[in-house]
């Protein structure tokens, strides 16, 4: 996926090309700042200053993932005077990623792209 710079949503052209809702999940993950971003918000929520303090990222990187991140629907805020808190929505992203860590362990992180692509 990537960051539609207008409007700072997730943008795929695979999705307009049929590619599952499983499919763009698993892509928008594949990202790996947004993935930094939602392992780090697993740890409870964080404002954007304290995600581009621990990411070491621009404060316009931070924000565009969030959006995106909201897009999709894994992540959301809420206010609290004028900070906002970001959090992830949906716990079972946890237990997704806690099973993609013992996925890792089991194969011993030889887990690679396919070398050969798929016939059309």
């Amino acid at each position: 996926m990537a960051i539609d710079n207008e409007s700072g949503r997730c943008v795929s052209a695979d999705i307009a090309a049929g590619v599952s809702p499983a499919a763009a999940l698993f892509h928008s993950l594949a990202d790996e700042t947004r993935l930094h971003i939602v392992q780090r918000l697993t740890k409870g929520e964080a404002r954007v200053v304290d995600l581009t303090g621990e990411l070491g990222l621009a404060q316009s990187t931070v924000s565009k993932h969030l959006a995106c991140l909201r897009g999709c629907g894994l992540v959301d805020f809420r206010t609290e005077g004028r900070q906002s808190f970001y959090a992830l929505t949906r716990p079972e992203l946890m237990d997704l990623l806690a099973s993609a860590e013992h996925l890792l362990l089991a194969t011993g992180y030889e887990v690679a792209l396919c070398p050969v692509e798929e016939a059309s």
